[in-house]
Order: C-alpha cells, then sequence, then structure tokens
C-alpha cells in the first residue's frame, strides 16, 4: 500500500508540474500575442529582407556629331539614420544646427527650424531611416556629402538610393523620332525600336525592411552590379534639326495649321537628317508639341506631288516625250459622274507632257494616264507597286503607316479610280515614302530604305554598324530619270514652284496641294465630296532636292488644315522648304549664300547679338567682319558701340544660374535658352520663333528647380 501512494503521489506531482507547465505556456502565449505582439512584430519586419533589381544606366542617344539626344540622368532618394553608432550625443549636438542650415540653404523646401525638428525626432524614436528628399540630382548629392555629420559617409547616417531619369537636353527637337519606352506602353521611337539595347542588365541589392513598410539598402554597394546599356548613334543632326523645326514652326503660326511635318534626307546614304512633327495644343493655339510622328505614320491622299509617280510610269512604260502635245481645252473634263478641274485656267487649250507636270494640271495628266491605260488599268497600278508605294518601307522605328493603292480587283477600284488616282486621290502614301521616291530620281533611279541609325556602340566600341539599304537598284530607265529631272526642275523654274525664288542654286521638286473631306469621304463617293463647303481642309506639301547639279539632300513638307486662307503648296510649304534648303546649303554644304550684292562692306550688326564665342568667331570670320577674337569658349554679347568693329563682352549665364539667380537671356538663340534653363531645372516655354526678347522671370531675380519660365522669341 505504501508503494501504491508512493507513486500516485509521484503521478499526481507530476501531472500538477504539467498542467501548471501548460498554463505557463498559454500564459506566454497570450502575452506575446496581445500585450507584446506588435513589438515582435516590429521586431521581425526589421529583419524582412529582399534582393531588389537595380536598374541599369539607360544607353544614351547621340545625333550624327555626337550631340546628346537623349541620356539617363541620375537622382537620389536622400534619408538619414541618424542613430548609427558613428554619431554620438555630442557630435551629434555639435552639428545638428548647422546640417539643418545647409540642408534648408540647399533644398529650399523647409525651413532650419523644420529640419532641426525632423532629426531631433528621429534621434528621439530611434528611427534609423527618416527621407529627407527625393529626386535629388548628382550635384546636390556631391555637395550634401561635404555638410556635417553626413561627410562621416555611411558612418554618419547617409542613407542614398538611386534612380535613373530619362531626359531629352533639346526637348521638343526630334521628340516624336527619338520616342520613348515605358512598360505597359506601346513602344514609340528610336527608344522603343532599341529598347533592348538601350536597356542593360540589371544589378541585385539587399534591401531591408523597417517600420513604416519602409525598404532601406543594408549595403553601400550593390551585391550584383548593374551593367549599362549601348549607345546609339543616330543619322539625325540636331542643328539640322533645329533649322527644319524652326521653319516648319513659324509657318504653323503664321498660318493657324493644325500640324505639319518636314523631313531632311541625304540621297546616296538615305540617312535622314531632320524629321520634325508638330501639333497644335488643344489647350494652347499658339503652341505646338511633337505628339505624333505624320512622317511616317499617317498616310494620306498626297495631291500633285503624286503626279511624278504617274508620269514615271507612263513614260516608262510608253517612252512618251516631254513635248507631246495634251489637249486640257479650258481645264475641265468628266469621267463618268466625275468632273475634274484644274486649279487655275491653263495658259493654253494644248500643252506639252513637260507643262502638265510645271503646271500642275489636273486634267492633262489624268488625260496623259488614261489615254495610254484605259485599256489595261492594273498595269499602271502595277507599275506604282513596282515603286514600292503599295508597302511600308520596313524602317527601324515603328508605327510606319500602311500605305494603299487601289488594286482593280478590289472594292476600291471604281470607273473614276484611274484619273484621280493619277493626280493623287483614292491612294494613300505617308510623306517619308512620297520622300522616298524623289529621293530615288534624285539618286539616278536607285532607291535606298530611309535610315535613322548609323551605329551601336558599348563603352565606346562600335558593336554593330548600320549599312545603306536598298530597296530597288533601278526604278525605271536611265532615260526616264533624266526627264523626269527635267521636269522637276522645270517646276520651279517656269511652273508652279517659280514662288520659291532660290538664286544661290538650282532646286527641283513639285508642289502639291490635297483637299482632305473632314468626314473622311473620297472625292466623289457619295453625297459627302470634297467641294462641299464647310466638309473640308487642304494639305499643302512641297517636295524636292537640291542642289539640282549634284542632289545632296531631298526634302519634304507637309501642312495641314491651315486657318488663314492660304493653302497651296507653292505658298504654304514652299517657304519652310526654302529656308530648310538655304539654310542646310549655307552651313552643311559650307557655302555662303551672297546676302548683299553691293560692294560696299556691311557696318551695321544687329543690336543684340549673344551666343557662344566660337560661332560668333566663327560668322565674323565667314564674312570677313572687323572683329575683337575672342579666345574662351563662353557666352558673349555684342558691345553698344559706334565702332565698325564689332566687341564683345563675356558673360557669366552658367554662373549665375548655377547660383539660382536669373541672367539676362535676351539676344540667346531658342536652342541655347533651352539648353542653359533646363540643364539648371527649369520648366521652359517658347513664344513665337527666333532669339529671346522677353522673359518672364527677370534678370537678377532668384529661382528654384522646377519653376516654370516663358520666353517670348522674336
Amino acid at each position: 500500500m505504501d508503494k501504491k501512494k508512493d507513486i500516485l503521489s509521484r503521478t499526481y506531482l507530476t501531472y500538477v508540474f504539467m498542467c501548471l507547465f501548460a498554463l505557463g505556456i498559454l500564459y506566454r502565449i497570450c502575452v506575446i500575442q496581445f500585450v507584446e505582439g506588435q513589438y515582435w512584430r516590429d521586431k521581425a519586419e526589421a529583419f524582412t529582407t529582399k534582393v531588389e533589381d537595380m536598374e541599369a544606366v539607360r544607353g544614351n542617344i547621340f545625333d550624327a556629331n555626337g550631340a546628346l539626344l537623349a541620356t539617363s540622368l541620375p537622382y537620389y532618394e536622400i534619408a538619414v539614420d541618424i542613430n548609427t553608432p558613428g554619431v554620438t550625443e555630442k557630435f551629434y549636438k555639435a552639428n545638428r544646427d548647422s546640417l539643418s542650415l545647409l540642408l534648408s540653404n540647399l533644398f529650399g523646401d523647409k525651413s532650419e527650424q523644420e529640419y532641426r525638428k525632423i532629426l531631433n525626432h528621429a534621434r528621439r524614436d530611434n528611427d534609423r531611416y527618416v527621407l529627407l528628399k527625393r529626386n535629388v540630382s548628382y550635384k546636390d548629392l556631391q555637395t550634401l556629402k561635404t555638410f556635417p555629420i553626413f561627410r562621416k559617409g555611411k558612418r554618419g547616417g547617409l542613407v542614398t538610393l538611386q534612380t535613373n531619369r530619362r531626359e531629352r537636353p533639346f526637348q521638343m527637337l526630334g521628340g516624336r523620332t527619338i520616342g520613348m519606352a515605358r512598360p505597359g506602353i506601346k513602344p514609340v521611337g528610336l527608344e522603343g525600336a532599341f529598347d533592348s539595347v538601350l536597356t542593360g542588365i540589371s544589378g541585385k541589392r539587399l534591401m531591408q525592411k523597417i517600420a513604416g513598410n519602409v525598404w532601406r539598402p543594408i549595403n553601400d554597394e550593390n551585391e550584383v552590379e548593374p551593367k549599362d546599356g549601348s549607345d546609339l548613334y543616330t543619322t539625325i543632326d540636331i542643328n539640322l534639326q533645329d533649322v527644319a523645326t524652326h521653319a516648319l514652326l513659324k509657318t504653323l503660326l503664321k498660318n493657324g495649321a493644325s500640324h505639319g511635318c518636314a523631313i531632311l534626307m541625304e540621297v546616296k546614304t538615305g540617312e535622314i537628317k531632320a524629321i520634325a512633327n508638330l501639333t497644335k495644343s488643344e489647350d494652347d493655339t499658339a503652341s505646338y508639341n511633337e505628339s505624333f510622328n505624320y512622317a511616317i505614320g499617317y498616310p494620306t491622299e498626297p495631291g500633285s506631288t503624286f503626279k511624278l509617280a504617274s508620269l514615271l510610269a507612263v513614260i516608262d512604260d510608253y517612252n512618251v516625250s516631254l513635248d507631246e502635245k495634251v489637249n486640257v481645252g479650258n481645264g475641265e473634263c468628266t469621267y463618268y459622274n466625275k468632273t475634274v478641274k484644274d486649279a487655275h485656267a491653263p495658259e493654253s487649250p494644248v500643252l506639252t507632257v513637260q507643262r502638265v507636270f510645271e503646271t500642275s494640271s489636273n486634267v492633262g495628266v489624268s488625260k496623259i494616264i488614261t489615254k495610254y491605260y484605259a485599256k489595261n488599268p492594273q498595269k499602271f497600278a502595277d507599275k506604282l507597286n513596282s515603286f514600292h508605294l503599295n508597302k511600308p518601307l520596313g524602317l527601324s522605328i515603328p508605327g510606319e503607316g500602311i500605305p494603299r493603292i487601289p488594286q482593280t480587283r478590289t472594292k476600291y477600284w471604281s470607273g473614276v479610280t484611274l484619273p484621280q488616282l493619277s493626280y493623287g486621290y483614292e491612294s494613300l502614301i505617308t510623306p517619308l515614302q512620297t520622300l522616298s521616291l524623289y529621293n530615288a530620281v534624285a539618286n539616278d533611279g536607285r532607291m535606298v530604305k530611309p535610315r535613322f541609325v548609323k551605329e551601336i556602340r558599348r563603352n565606346g566600341i562600335v558593336v554593330k554598324h548600320f549599312e545603306t539599304e536598298v530597296l530597288i537598284e533601278h526604278i525605271v530607265k536611265k532615260e526616264t530619270i533624266r526627264k523626269a529631272k527635267i521636269m522637276l526642275e522645270g517646276v520651279v523654274q517656269n511652273g508652279s514652284g517659280k514662288t520659291l525664288n532660290i538664286t544661290a542654286f538650282k532646286v527641283g521638286g513639285k508642289t502639291g496641294t490635297a483637299q482632305i473631306a473632314k468626314t473622311g469621304s473620297r472625292k466623289g463617293s457619295g453625297k459627302t465630296a470634297y467641294g462641299d463647303v464647310g466638309d473640308r481642309t487642304y494639305q499643302a506639301s512641297f517636295v524636292g532636292y537640291f542642289p539640282a547639279e549634284n542632289p545632296l539632300y531631298t526634302c519634304i513638307v507637309v501642312i495641314n488644315s491651315p486657318s488663314n486662307g492660304v493653302y497651296y503648296g507653292a505658298a504654304l510649304a514652299g517657304p519652310v522648304f526654302k529656308e530648310i534648303a538655304e539654310k542646310v546649303y549655307s552651313s552643311s554644304l559650307n557655302c555662303i549664300i551672297p546676302i548683299n550684292n553691293r560692294t560696299q562692306l556691311i557696318t551695321k550688326a544687329p543690336e543684340v547679338i549673344t551666343a557662344k564665342s566660337v560661332e560668333l568667331m566663327s560668322i565674323t570670320n565667314a564674312f570677313a567682319i572687323p572683329a575683337v577674337q575672342i579666345e574662351s569658349d563662353k557666352f558673349v554679347r555684342k558691345d553698344k558701340s559706334d565702332s565698325t568693329q564689332l566687341k564683345f563682352t563675356e558673360l557669366n549665364l552658367e554662373g549665375l544660374l548655377r547660383k539660382g539667380i536669373m541672367p539676362n537671356l535676351s539676344g540667346l538663340s531658342a536652342k541655347d535658352a533651352l539648353f542653359l534653363l533646363e540643364n539648371n531645372g527649369m520648366n521652359v516655354r517658347l513664344l513665337g520663333f527666333g532669339s529671346v526678347k522677353k522673359q518672364s522671370v527677370e534678370a537678377g531675380q532668384r529661382f528654384n528647380k522646377g519653376n516654370k519660365i516663358v520666353l517670348t522669341l522674336g
């Protein structure tokens, strides 16, 4: 019995002990869950880590001369761990006031007292990560590293996280062609087409999660360093791009046009040297931007510029003479239920083929084409197809429009299609396709693919070079090309393009004016026709090559929906072509266009000239204008002096801007003003064209990064 009692006592004791132990565990669980829960949750978060991808620096895009068109600038997220062991209480109190003052002066968003309060709270609450500022530039970061406490680096609690932001130094110039590439957005331009080349390979960085769902880097260095993207060297010349954009903008503003484009292409290589696409802003009728690439993505009925294709076809197929007579009557004729009219009464009831083209006679061209192709219209369509007009060019950038040449066995063909097609209706062609055809004529019949990229480089080493690609070796016979050049040069000398009045060199080209139905109906296709008042708009164009003796460049200008009553190609697009051609001829071809045929010297200079000294010295030397030579490469302004010798004063524009003080910008070109202001963080808006006449932020006034400034040009 004694043994039994002893065993039972031990059993009960063990049972009681187990129950007490279980109750103790249950109590501890309750304490951890409900009393200390938040503490342990915060503790767990403090030890949560992850490996995060670090974006590689995207490759740069350069123009043909090495100027930056697009680049990735580093920006930094700045935070502080003011409780790092390297910052003792004594050290903190000795330096916090000066640190707060310097932070306030650098960022300008909070007062010295506010920054001191942020640091004190972080110190008191033992906060290991406090965000101070986002989107800090590299330049400001270097300044930040010299501040008290922060100059100790990581031991001073400075925490930085780099991000990259894509910037275009020249902003609007070529903006749509340079394009963009963002996740979830349809790729645009060169950025989109060469995204995989520019992107590079991401790196890895170990991140730690801290209170407030904030992630901070554990180490100063990345665990795996990213590999930067390759660089893209384009065919664009930013100086010629500037010429094309501002020549186009001037005419769009003057005529209140909806949109327009201009393309400049090198004849032999197909290199696109400039491509401008400007659309009127919806919220500001005096402002234009690059929001759509009309040059490559918007096929329309080309109008009279298409007459070159028609006459190339008939001359090549039937050896038509330029002296062959065409009866145009009074400038009107009818096909079935469709009346074709000339824009102007013909100079004679009978014209030669050459005069039909020079005077842009719709009646004349339609009669020539129907005479030779009426029995076999598909032969005409096939000939146009052979000019590569019925299919895309296969460009290296996305968004190319789909052209259309009607075929006889499709729904697009009717009894009036052949005559209408002959003078530029019932077809859909992009401006770049039209330019490619004219470029082929200038290139003695050799059609080359338009090219936007010259090469890809990685760390300065060429990894891929893009050669000229020939689409068609001979689009027509050599004799046909010879006749085509005679016709094109005749247009400018004796025909619809003679108002161009270019005397320094010869040009071959063609004007074009097309009526566009606002509702989209085709001429003669139903109740709504192009002739209906209030339901039509116009497209004016000019396309040609220069210099005619040895064509080096081709250029097309297309302007849509002018609102000031001027809509003919010669009057609207012609002046843009002329300005581009003359400036390209005088700059790219190292020729000086005579500006003063008199014998006396030009002694009066403009009142205000502000530019880089090297540029002004180049101009004064080229024109043999007496001027005091300047060795430095600073911006300078002409002294107001009665002397016949030009003198210049050096300006400290960059220095003032770096200090946050607005300088006097008068006389600067739009390009120079944009470059200076946007490099110093300002949001710039331009009104008009030319050089700076007025500025909304006055000289001497202080500014902050992100401030807006309006420059009035003239």
